[in-house]
């Protein structure tokens, strides 16, 4: 199991950044991110410093959670990303709340 960007809940995935992640979490709930998406959101914020947001109905303009719910789902899932992105060394921490996406 793998801790949230907060901290406070776990989940799991199977696949990688490259291939396509499912993401597990919650009761048993499943997200699909495809690997273009990845692509797409590591290309539009590279080498910038900026807030993960994972606020569930406002997340911060020009934040990761911002971009997922816009390009990706609706479902609040930069909780899960942030750290899957950190995991595989396609990011790194900014403090609490920020990350910077690295090549």
């Amino acid at each position: 199991m793998i801790k949230t960007w907060g901290k406070r809940s776990q989940f799991e995935y199977s696949g990688s950044v490259k291939t396509g992640t499912d993401i597990i979490y919650g009761r048993g709930f499943k997200i699909h991110v495809e690997a273009q998406e990845y692509t797409a959101l590591r290309n539009h914020f590279m080498n910038r410093i900026v807030p993960v947001g994972t606020s569930r109905t406002e997340p911060p303009t020009d934040s990761l959670g911002a971009w997922l719910q816009a390009n990706v789902t609706k479902t609040a899932i930069a909780s899960y990303v942030a750290p899957i992105l950190l995991i595989e060394g396609y990011a790194e921490r900014i403090g609490k709340t920020e990350i910077r996406i690295i090549s």
